[in-house]
């Protein structure tokens, strides 16, 4: 058995914990990365091409984390020579109560927005079928999930991390965790485990509820030319559980759509990465319905895990020398330059992110 001493361990090398140990070892922090699986593995919920970056959301909280998010990953993409974030404009449709929102929270951050009847939509983008008015935000784009977590653990390690995959990580004390034989040392522990988080700080930590699900979107042959909107459909409640709908296109994989917040709870040790029935024949009918431009028949199977609060708020919080982030999925990825800065100031000196990202009581 080994210990190995160091200022800061990371558990958990998706995009939140990558960030983290950039914004540490960029500072001179001797922070180690701890990251279970092999590089570009698939069992999380930070891999694939594509991720949405998107203003439109309700809340000018949101709206602004996007902003403050932008000019970070383009220093990401400087820094590391990875092209990462490709806009494309955004539209949301659908309930238009919801987009009068988005439209006043974009309007308050100074960020373009624009409404469009629903033939005007549909001259502009063929491979979506519009019955209400849409709201454009053309700064929005499109993320390369891969890409971002391999650039961010590249720059963390040339900054002096140290970086170890396959590294199971058994046990999490405040000031030392255990991989396999080894012990980690450190001042401070900063966990972002995803869907491994209760398991790893159930005993230590009072968490907020945690539900981990199975997502199943799709990635549908293209039957439009071109680049694509990310684009947000809006449904009434008497779709739920499939209200919410997403989509935009990967490049070199098709036209990625699915539901937000839909898939089955899983172990995510256990899971069998196969499209539950139901949920598929739904995707498939609703695609049948509004996205003309895509070939129905001809689609790839895509699995991820989201782990999510009740309220999908993000947790970022720290108990003494215990920091933690979690409950990102579904729409957390855009977030992480903005996160991994959040963390790492958390760590160093105690700084306390926003107040609705505090642990309960």
């Amino acid at each position: 058995m080994s210990v190995i001493e160091t200022e800061v361990v990371v558990v958990g090398g998706g995009v939140m914990g990558s960030a983290a140990a950039w914004r540490l070892a960029e500072r001179g922090v001797a922070t180690v990365l701890l990251e279970r699986f092999e590089p570009g593995h698939v069992r999380g919920a930070s891999h694939g091409a594509s991720r949405m970056f998107r203003y439109a959301y309700p809340e000018s909280f949101y709206v602004e984390l996007v902003a403050r998010s932008l000019p970070m990953w383009r220093e990401i993409e400087s820094a590391s020579g990875i092209p990462l974030l490709a806009i494309t404009g955004g539209v949301d449709h659908g309930e238009v109560a919801i987009l009068q929102l988005i439209a006043a929270a974009l309007e308050s951050q100074g960020v373009t927005g624009q409404w469009l009847e629903p033939a005007e939509a549909a001259r502009r983008w063929p491979g979506l079928r519009f019955d209400e008015p849409a709201l454009l935000h053309p700064q929005s784009g499109r993320l390369d999930a891969d890409a971002a977590v391999s650039a961010l653990q590249q720059l963390a390690v040339r900054h002096g991390a140290q970086l170890r995959h396959h590294a199971r990580v058994t046990h999490i004390e405040p000031d030392a965790v255990t991989v396999g034989e080894d012990t980690y040392r450190a001042q401070r522990v900063v966990v972002t485990a995803g869907a491994w988080t209760q398991r790893l700080l159930g005993e230590h930590l009072s968490l907020p509820p945690l539900r981990v699900t199975q997502e199943q979107p799709l990635h549908f042959r293209a039957r439009v030319d071109g680049e694509w909107p990310g684009f947000i459909h809006r449904r009434g409640a008497d779709t739920a559980p499939f209200r919410f709908v997403y989509g935009m296109r990967t490049p070199g994989e098709g036209i990625k759509v699915g539901f937000h917040h839909a898939g089955p709870e899983c172990d995510p040790d256990e899971r069998d990465f196969v499209p539950e029935a139901m949920r598929l024949k739904t995707l498939l009918d609703y695609v049948t319905e509004w996205v003309p431009g895509v070939d129905v028949d001809d689609w790839t199977p895509i699995s991820c895990t989201y782990t999510s609060t009740d309220d999908e708020d993000f947790v970022v919080d720290a108990i003494g020398s215990l920091v933690l982030a979690c409950g990102f999925s579904g729409h957390g990825f855009k977030f992480a330059p903005v996160i991994g800065q959040l963390l790492a100031d958390l760590a160093l000196d105690g700084t306390r992110p926003p107040e609705r990202f505090a642990l309960p009581g």
